[in-house]
C-alpha cells in the first residue's frame, strides 16, 4: 500500500535498463497515487518526453532526471534531477559514455557468440533499444537456459571477473557532478551505502562531490533499513544537501523493487520535491 503524499525519484525505464516503457511507470505510478516521480535512466534522458506527455494527460509530475555513472576508484553513481533534456553540454557526454559502453557490449556479444550463444548485438539494439545495459545480456542468458533468473545471470557470467564481464570507461565524478551543474540540474549522490565504504570513507566522498557541486544525498532507498535512512539524513542536515529517495524501479529484471516502494517512514514524503525543484531554479538563474 502506497503512503499518501508520497513520490518515487530514482525509476528505469526500457530507455536504459527497465522492462516497463516510460508510459508505462506513468500509468502504474499514477495508479499507486504517487504525487510524483522522476525518470532516472542509466546515462540517458531519451524517455524523458514520451513519460512527460503521459504525466500531462494524467496529472502526474514527471521529473526530468537521469542517473549518470561516475569513476571515483569504483563506480560511484550520480542522480541529477530538472536537467535541461537538451542540453549541448549533456549531450556531449551521454554520447560519449555511450559510445564506449556500445564498444564494450559489442565485444561481450563476440565473446558470447564465439561460445556458440545467440547474441547479435545489432539483433539486440533493435529488439531492446538504444542503449544496451548488462541486464540486456542477463536477459539472453536466461532465454538460452544458462541461467534461472537475470540476477543468477550476472553471478554466473556478468559480473566482475566472470566471463562476459568487460569494465567500462566512464567520466570522473567530478566531471558527472559538473555535468548535472551546467545543465541545470541538481547532482544527488545515489544510493550512498551501496559502495561498501566506512563512514570516513564515505564523508571523504560526499565532501569531494561537494567540491565540485553536490548538492543533494539520497537518503530513503529501497533497500535500507530505517536505521540507515535516518543515517543518511543526518549526514545531508550536517552538511546542507537536499534528502531524495526513490525505488530504483527496474521492471522484472529486480522483481522485488516495486515503484514508491517504502512503506511508513521509509517512504519518500513529496516534501523533499519543492527545495529540490527550488535548488534547480537557482541552479538554472546561475548559468
Amino acid at each position: 500500500m502506497i503512503a499518501t503524499n508520497t513520490i518515487d525519484l530514482h525509476i528505469h525505464t526500457t530507455a536504459s535498463d527497465g522492462t516497463l516503457s516510460p508510459a508505462q511507470v506513468v500509468r502504474t505510478a499514477h495508479e499507486l497515487g504517487l504525487e510524483a516521480i522522476a525518470i532516472t535512466d542509466h546515462d540517458t534522458v531519451s524517455g524523458f518526453g514520451e513519460a512527460a506527455a503521459e504525466g500531462a494527460e494524467l496529472g502526474l509530475e514527471v521529473v526530468p532526471g537521469l542517473e549518470l555513472s561516475s569513476r571515483y576508484g569504483r563506480i560511484i553513481h550520480i542522480l541529477g534531477y530538472y536537467v535541461r533534456t537538451e542540453s549541448p553540454i549533456l549531450g556531449r557526454v551521454l554520447e560519449s559514455i555511450v559510445g564506449e559502453r556500445d564498444e564494450r557490449n559489442r565485444k561481450i556479444a563476440a565473446l558470447m557468440a564465439a561460445d556458440g550463444l545467440a547474441a547479435d548485438y545489432g539483433e539486440m539494439k533493435r529488439r531492446f533499444g538504444p542503449v544496451i545495459g548488462r541486464p540486456h545480456f542477463g536477459q539472453l542468458l536466461v532465454e538460452q537456459g544458462q541461467a534461472e533468473s537475470v540476477p543468477q545471470a550476472f553471478a554466473r557470467w556478468l559480473d566482475k571477473g566472470q566471463r562476459y564481464y568487460l569494465p567500462r570507461k566512464m567520466p570522473s565524478i567530478e566531471r558527472a557532478v559538473e555535468c548535472i551543474r551546467e545543465a541545470g540540474g541538481v547532482p544527488v549522490l545515489a544510493h550512498p551505502y551501496q559502495y561498501g565504504l566506512e563512514e570516513p570513507a564515505l564523508r571523504q566522498l560526499i565532501e569531494h562531490c561537494m567540491d565540485h557541486g553536490l548538492l543533494g544525498l539520497e537518503c530513503r532507498y529501497s533497500s535500507y533499513s530505517e536505521e540507515q535512512s535516518q543515517a543518511l539524513l543526518s549526514l545531508a542536515r550536517e552538511y546542507g544537501l537536499a534528502p531524495t529517495g526513490g525505488s530504483d524501479f527496474h521492471g522484472d529484471s529486480k522483481p522485488n523493487i516495486a515503484i514508491g516502494s517504502g512503506e511508513g517512514s521509509l517512504a519518500v514524503p513529496a516534501s523533499w520535491l519543492p527545495p529540490l525543484r527550488n535548488l534547480a531554479i537557482s541552479t538554472k538563474k546561475r548559468r
